[in-house]
């Protein structure tokens, strides 16, 4: 794992429930209560993904269900009115389907959701075929990384290429994914740059730094 981010094909579900553009609203609910899901892919012909229909666009027909005839479509939300009154899954989803691809590294991955509002990501190959899935619950995988393991990279890869010997004595210590840098340093001009690197490093949580400025060079 040293020296590059990890991407989503490390922590994607390769198996993956997916409906049809035909498929029936309880066929959808079924699946989501059998795969413990709370949206499931919809996909055309071999595979392609043309959508995702989530809980959040099944729930208007349980909310509208009781409004009068004479109210609907509602003025203010003629969306949640408009799926209220679907009945499969190509009238439920949300299309264009946002995706995201497997060679993604996990910090782009979670941008996308962050911006998007979703909890998962169907993964897709260059043509659009679907891959597997890639959740909220995968991408933190990452900080169960071990710390001795951290700790080496920050080490081998980091400390040396900006403290450079004698300053490569800088101790580095792991403690649940935070990482602290002791020692001495000439130049302290390099600590806001090492704060970035080993942030960057897979599973950190946060960096400390305790480096006193050397003067005796």
């Amino acid at each position: 794992m040293c020296g590059s981010p990890s991407i989503v094909s490390d922590v994607m579900t390769h198996t993956v429930a997916a409906v049809g553009r035909r498929a029936p609203f309880k066929e959808i609910v079924q699946l989501m209560q059998d795969w413990r899901v709370s949206a499931l892919p919809v996909v055309e012909g071999e595979g392609r993904v043309v959508g995702v229909v989530s809980e959040a666009d099944m729930l208007p027909k349980e909310e509208l269900r009781d409004v009068p005839d004479t109210a609907r479509p509602h003025p203010r939300r003629p969306v949640d009115a408009a799926k209220a009154e679907a009945t499969v899954a190509n009238d439920l989803m949300s299309s264009p389907a946002v995706t995201v691809r497997a060679n993604a590294t996990l910090a782009e991955a979670a941008r996308v959701m962050a911006r998007e509002g979703v909890e998962r990501l169907p993964v897709v190959d260059r043509t659009g075929l679907l891959e597997g899935i890639v959740s909220r619950a995968g991408l933190l995988k990452i900080f169960l990384r071990d710390d001795e393991n951290i700790a080496e990279e920050v080490r081998h890869e980091i400390v040396p290429s900006l403290f450079p010997p004698p300053e490569s004595a800088i101790r580095v210590e792991v403690r649940d994914g935070v990482v602290t840098l002791t020692g001495r340093t000439r130049d302290p001009a390099m600590v806001p740059v090492a704060a970035r690197l080993v942030q960057a490093v897979e599973g950190v949580v946060d960096v400390q730094f305790d480096l006193a400025r050397d003067t005796g060079y």
